[in-house]
């Protein structure tokens, strides 16, 4: 398991265009190394009067606080400043189709009380979102913090989600919550602004921020009950106009054209290989597999059928991918979700095909590796996603001047 990192990715400083610049302040701070006033003034340029105008604005608000090291030059100790990662919490959900994964994080993503529970997406908005909630407050219970703590919240879900309203449209899996205004619902239980994304995004995000933050083009791929896949590019997420990009599961593979797809379709990719697919195929075989994790745990107790039937679902994965790489060129293609946890079954299905289809100038320095977060990706991916909204510069700046105005 990677450790948790503060997410260290900031806009170049820019001491113009925002009205306090105390969010330009924050930014520099996030890094976690502490530093001196002097050192602040001279990363900054600004004079000392504003620096100090600016700090003041960030110990008000406990986003700063002075450290126990202080630095000896000759004289009076000079007081360091660091990023506060305790001074609020995140609470961050990963809904899947059947299982649910909640944290309650603090602004560094160090996860400070954690839940996994079955809790099916198909009961429909209202009851999963009301178990959210209960189950948001007991974990603050858990970790000794109340709502008033709580700086916003992050969701991931598994289905389409438009990503200027956050609201789910038209997903294929979840009945009930076409357009259903899950923001609104839960910031008006739980006091602060909610975020939600489509699961494969906030693990691409988290994958990215904790351990692959170097990988400039990234794609991570889910496989479970259905797939999909979050693309990363310059450190950024690549949404697309409605937010729907990265939805491989229903590409067509050629030669399933007698699949039906609950989309209406046929022959695409999830009714072909997803966990709930191979699950299907081996219990019509006379196995007893009902998800993707049962799928897992015949491959791991050697049933040559599963391991039949996963290492094809990563070929015809990987002609999907195949073409993927040769269109967006990534560096990366991170393997998550349920069937990953297959192993090498699956990703040896998926290296055969993409290495093999794609045109050696694409694959030169490709890597295909499994998850380093698993099954953490998304609540890492869904707390990073409020932080980055949250203590944006401006953001920050925002709320400086909201309570200098009261």
């Amino acid at each position: 398991m990677a450790k948790d990192v503060v997410p260290t990715k900031s806009p170049p400083i820019d001491t113009g265009g925002s009205p306090t610049g105390a969010g330009v302040l924050l930014s520099i701070l996030r890094d976690g190394r502490p530093r001196t006033r002097a050192e602040l003034a001279q990363l900054t340029g600004w004079a000392r009067s504003t620096l100090s105008l600016r700090l003041d604005a960030l110990l008000d608000q406990r986003l700063v606080a002075p450290t126990d090291d202080a630095i000896q030059s000759g004289g009076r100790p000079a007081t360091t400043f660091a990023f506060n990662q305790s001074a609020r919490v995140v609470l961050a959900a990963d809904l899947g189709v059947t299982h649910a994964r909640l944290a309650v994080t603090d602004l560094a993503t160090t996860v400070l009380a954690e839940r996994s529970a079955e809790m099916p997406i198909d009961r429909g908005p209202e009851p999963v979102l009301t178990w959210l909630v209960e189950s948001f407050h007991e974990l603050l219970g858990e970790c000794g913090r109340g709502i008033a703590d709580v700086c916003g919240i992050g969701v991931g879900l598994p289905g389409p989600v438009e990503h200027d309203t956050g609201k789910p449209v038209n997903p294929p899996i979840m009945p009930g919550w076409d357009r259903f205004a899950v923001p609104e619902w839960l910031s008006a239980r739980l006091g602060a602004p909610v975020l939600v994304d489509n699961d494969v995004n906030i693990m691409a995000l988290g994958e990215y921020w904790a351990v692959r933050s170097q990988v400039k083009h990234m794609i991570f791929v889910k496989i479970g009950t259905g797939v999909g896949c979050g693309i990363m590019s310059e450190g950024r997420l690549h949404r697309g106009v409605q937010g729907a990009a990265g939805d491989i599961g229903h590409i067509r593979v050629p030669s399933y054209e007698d699949v039906v797809c609950r989309c209406g379709n046929t022959g695409c990719l999830e009714a072909v290989a997803s966990g709930g697919a191979l699950a299907a195929r081996l219990r019509a075989a006379g196995e007893h597999a009902s998800v993707g994790r049962d799928v897992v745990g015949l491959v791991r107790a050697g049933n040559v059928s599963a391991i039949q039937a996963v290492r094809q679902a990563g070929r015809e994965i990987g002609t999907v991918l195949a073409s993927v790489v040769s269109f967006f060129n990534p560096s990366l293609i991170v393997i998550g979700g349920d069937l990953a946890e297959a192993g090498e079954h699956l990703l040896a299905g998926v290296r055969e095909v993409v290495y093999s289809r794609s045109l050696p100038l694409a694959t030169q320095h490709l890597g295909i590796l499994p998850s380093e977060l698993g099954d953490r990706a998304g609540i890492t991916g869904a707390a990073v996603m409020v932080l980055e909204h949250v203590l944006a510069p401006e953001a920050v700046d925002q709320a400086v001047m909201a309570i200098s105005d009261e």
